[in-house]
């Protein structure tokens, strides 16, 4: 429940309550005067937080769960006003907004948050060629929900300044992108056509496979290219990350029909490069050319995944 700026009795043990209900220890009960004191103390921070992110419209009774849940360990008996001194919590009030969904926190957190990191990533020495990588990883992590997690920014726990651990998890994003790198892709690219399915159902076709394959994915590498930045960080969120349009939706904030379209066009694009280069590079009959076009069709979507997901990545490091 909202609370607005009214003064009254009822609106203290409001609070408080809703606090006390949430806390993982069951704190001893509060005295009227303690009560009061620590109601004072969470709208305080309410209205503090309020004042910082002035966009983002949080009710005060979200807000205190929100802190509630995250009070550092304790006691039953532990006084609980010195335990809010330590957390960040107009930090943890933006924190809640975006766990709610809210566009505006999403805004306020890319604008005070994401959009530093590129200056704070090259201060420790991370290559220009992943930090746009780390920072679109950091984003989809911290914002959108998957199958498997809820957003990670509920993972915040206000402990620390907000920057300080959007740092961690981008340097860790950052050492699994170079871990990633010395799988070697080319490798992986191999494995990936041993896996392709029909495989001995049309032995002119295999034949047409194994020897144009790597003129296949140069020509698929070559139309990649050809995106614009905004159409390959679309699809690579889409094929490399594997976003539905559906939680891909609040990121662009725009519907999911328009990211369906969106999508549809990035990837006819690669598809008319791709056909375009592999006929001039390979100068096929027309009906070889159809032939290895069923390839293509069958396989672009598969080979586009894995080239998304190599693009941006630096060599790994000599020596």
């Amino acid at each position: 429940m909202a609370h607005g700026m009214g003064q009254g009795m009822q609106q203290v043990p409001e609070l408080v309550a809703t606090f006390l209900a949430h806390t993982k220890v069951r704190f001893v009960p509060l005295a009227d005067e303690e009560a009061m004191a620590l109601e004072s103390v969470l709208l305080r921070a309410w209205e503090e937080s309020r004042a910082r992110w002035p966009t983002v419209a949080l009710p005060a009774g979200l807000f205190v769960r929100h802190v509630a849940e995250r009070l550092p360990p304790s006691v039953p008996s532990d006084a609980i006003a010195p335990l809010l001194t330590g957390l960040s919590l107009t930090e943890l009030y933006l924190a809640c907004g975006c766990l709610q969904g809210m566009a505006s926190a999403h805004e306020a957190f890319e604008r005070a948050y994401l959009a530093r990191l590129p200056e704070k990533l090259r201060g420790l020495k991370q290559a220009d060629t992943v930090i746009d990588d780390v920072r679109q990883k950091v984003r989809v992590k911290l914002l959108v929900a998957t199958p498997e997690h809820p957003p990670r920014m509920g993972d915040y726990t206000g402990r620390g300044a907000l920057m300080n651990w959007v740092l961690v998890i981008a340097g860790r994003t950052a050492n699994k992108l170079r871990a990633a790198e010395k799988m070697g892709p080319e490798d992986s690219a191999d494995e990936l056509i041993k896996a392709l399915p029909g495989q001995g159902l049309d032995p002119e076709l295999d034949v047409m496979k194994r020897r144009h394959h790597a003129d296949f994915r140069q020509a698929v590498r070559e139309a990649a290219s050809t995106l614009s930045s905004e159409d390959r960080h679309l699809l690579r969120l889409h094929f490399a990350d594997r976003l539905s349009t559906y939680e891909m939706a609040p990121l662009f904030r725009v519907n999911q029909s328009t990211i369906s379209r969106w999508l549809k066009r990035a990837q006819q694009q690669v598809y008319e490069e791709t056909r375009r280069r592999l006929q001039e590079r390979l100068g096929l009959t027309t009906e070889g050319f159809k032939s290895f076009l069923a390839f293509v069709d069958s396989q672009l979507d598969l080979t586009l995944s894995q080239l998304l997901a190599e693009q941006g990545k630096p060599p790994p490091p000599e020596g």
